[in-house]
């Protein structure tokens, strides 16, 4: 025990050299992340917004279920439909599962490593070891078995900087997922909205084709009373059958909207009929929350991703800087020794400490520490791109409903007017005062205001949803 206890206290001892030896080579491989600053600024635009624009209440952002907004709770079931069955949101939630699995098994090598080891050899001692002696020492087998332990001090955070990249890496997959997320409930509303453009725009065609047939119908009792001539009755056949050809390019579009939603909510179109949304139904409140550009970098999942990436480079700094610095580990085995030819065995053990520090590597080193914050760098610069492509959506969006409202008040207006204007060009042809051309022209008019009303109305509810995605809008995936 004597021998035991006098040959642990100089491997201790050497081993504690060792240490204040390393130690007294630098400091920490590299500083903590430091996130960027918040900007400084307080609108998105310069110009305030048009008369009829919905006002904007600046604060946190829109709610987490930002769809509600538009009041359709049809729309709040597809949403919700969509976030449980999108496969694109299951494999993103499987790349964030992952992600924690890594942070995990990096954090491992923080800890002490434990392995159990097994040797077995055939050996002969030549003169070198025995001298004289070894002609007649036989060959022998022998065996050692038992637990190994090893542990790095990871002394300049070389070790600790790869946890940091690893968590880095589970955020930015967090808010990939975010993201995913937010796209899939925002395209799901924006094609409900589309359908919904459509089935009013069909409603509309359809109003058309029935007034062409009831025109017509009066242009050839007409005709057969001698009033008018052939040329009105082929002018109407000409405009109802023309009018006619609006239904199947718009009956398309519905199909191919449906399916869309279909893939969206994780259905294929066989099996699943997506539900009728009215424009009608929806309401769009004249206050629209929109988060401050302060608390946007905080809200939006893109802003989220591109500052994981830059904590990540952050932290692949501090790993090459660490492997400049020498690195410390200890090693421990214990285990049975002994012949394999039988014989009694003994219990052996070591400790061993060491102690690897860089000296010439041809320049590999500061290489890649030099890339490594290079890439930083370019982290850095994608953070801050961004920033400011997330505030000009925001931007866009604003000036968007700002034209849509003044669109809209327009295609109204328009609508007014073609309507008294097509009401008494048709008295005025019923009087015999008025040529049917004159009908013709005041009835594609009013066709085309018709459609130009629906189309604005549904295109502002589509920028007002774009507006909640860019300014902050977020979803609460439903628990698994």
């Amino acid at each position: 025990m004597s021998n035991f206890h006098s040959n642990f206290l100089r491997t201790a001892a050497a081993l504690a050299l060792l240490l204040t030896t390393a130690l007294g080579t630098g400091c920490a491989a590299s500083g903590p992340y430091v996130r960027p600053t918040d900007p400084s600024q307080t609108k998105y635009v310069q110009t305030p917004a048009g008369e009829g624009t919905p006002q904007v209440s600046f604060g946190g952002g829109p709610p987490d279920a930002w769809w509600t907004l538009l009041g359709s709770t049809e729309i709040d079931r597809l949403v919700s439909l969509a976030l449980q069955n999108n496969q694109s949101i299951a494999g993103a939630q499987a790349h964030l599962a992952a992600a924690r699995e890594r942070i995990r098994a990096a954090r491992g090598a923080l800890y002490p490593q434990v392995d159990a080891a097994v040797d077995a050899q055939r050996t002969r001692f030549g003169a070198t070891v025995l001298g004289p002696l070894a002609k007649d020492f036989p060959l022998f087998s022998a065996y050692a078995a038992g637990p190994m332990v090893s542990y790095d001090f990871d002394l300049f955070g070389g070790t600790r900087s790869r946890v940091e990249v690893a968590a880095a890496t589970a955020q930015y997959e967090s808010s990939r997922l975010e993201a995913v997320a937010l796209s899939v409930s925002g395209n799901v509303v924006i094609e409900a909205l589309r359908i919904a453009a459509l089935r009013a725009q069909i409603r509309v065609a359809q109003g058309i084709v029935a007034d062409d047939g009831h025109m017509l119908a009066l242009i050839r009792a007409a005709r057969e009373a001698g009033a008018v001539s052939e040329m009105d009755v082929l002018s109407a056949q000409s405009q109802a059958d023309h009018d006619r050809t609006l239904l199947p390019p718009l009956q398309q579009e519905l199909s191919v909207a449906r399916d869309a939603l279909s893939s969206l909510v994780g259905a294929p179109p066989s099996d699943w009929t997506a539900p009728d949304v009215n424009l009608d139904d929806l309401k769009l409140a004249q206050h629209l929350p929109v988060a401050l550009p302060s608390e946007l970098v905080h809200r939006r999942p893109d802003i989220d991703a591109a500052e994981a990436q830059l904590h990540a480079a952050s932290a692949t700094v501090g790993i090459a800087t660490a492997d400049l610095y020498p690195h410390l580990t200890l090693s421990a085995a214990i285990g049975e020794q002994g012949l394999l030819g039988g014989g009694p065995s003994e219990t052996a053990w070591n400790v061993l400490g060491g102690l690897t520090a860089p000296i010439f590597h041809g320049g590999t080193l500061t290489a890649e520490r030099r890339a490594a914050q290079d890439e930083y760098r370019a982290a850095l610069a994608a953070y801050r791109q961004t920033v400011v492509d997330a505030f000009s959506q925001v931007a866009d969006t604003l000036q968007a409903l700002g034209n849509d409202a003044e669109s809209l008040s327009t295609q109204r207006r328009a609508l007014e007017s073609a309507s008294a204007s097509l009401a008494l060009t048709r008295d005025a042809y019923a009087a015999g005062n008025a040529g049917y051309v004159q009908v013709l022209d005041a009835q594609r008019l009013h066709q085309q205001a018709q459609l130009g009303e629906v189309q604005a109305n549904s295109q502002r509810y589509v920028d007002a949803v774009k507006l909640f995605l860019a300014a902050g809008g977020r979803v609460e995936l439903p628990r698994t």
